[in-house]
């Protein structure tokens, strides 16, 4: 059983096109505490980052209008960025370099188990909250 509230306040952007897979994240943070948006398009994702920043997006590689990479190098040049979560079922290395060259924070395979994506948001959030206390 996870400790609940990991994520308490913790403001997430969940970015997939797939309505079951958003809501299924989605119920999962709010279990946790997190303050959850949802974007299903990668033009939407940079506007929501811009306008109302979130701490931390799970991003899909493959969206409608702009894809991952180019919503991760677009988020990732702010001068507040975001932590970014990159959730794909492509498999390739070349990808997940990309993905590291562009300072995405962890880059994971779909299917991810809600639980590991909930652990490894905690861990992102814990390190940026010790960073920001040093």
């Amino acid at each position: 059983m996870t400790e609940a509230g990991r994520l308490l306040d913790v403001k997430v952007l969940i970015v997939d096109d797939d309505p079951d897979v958003q809501e299924s994240m989605e119920a999962a943070f709010q279990s946790e505490g997190a303050l959850t948006q949802v974007a299903s398009d990668g033009n939407e994702a940079v506007r929501i980052c811009r306008e109302e920043p979130p701490d931390l997006v799970i991003l899909d590689m493959m969206l409608p209008k702009r894809s991952g990479f180019l919503v991760l190098e677009k988020i990732k040049g702010y001068e507040d960025a975001p932590a970014v979560i990159m959730v794909t079922a492509n498999e390739g290395k070349r990808h997940e370099a990309y993905a590291s060259s562009l300072g995405v924070d962890r880059y994971l395979q779909k299917p991810v188990p809600l639980t590991q994506l909930l652990d490894v948001a905690a861990e992102i959030i814990d390190a940026m909250d010790a960073e920001d206390e040093e």
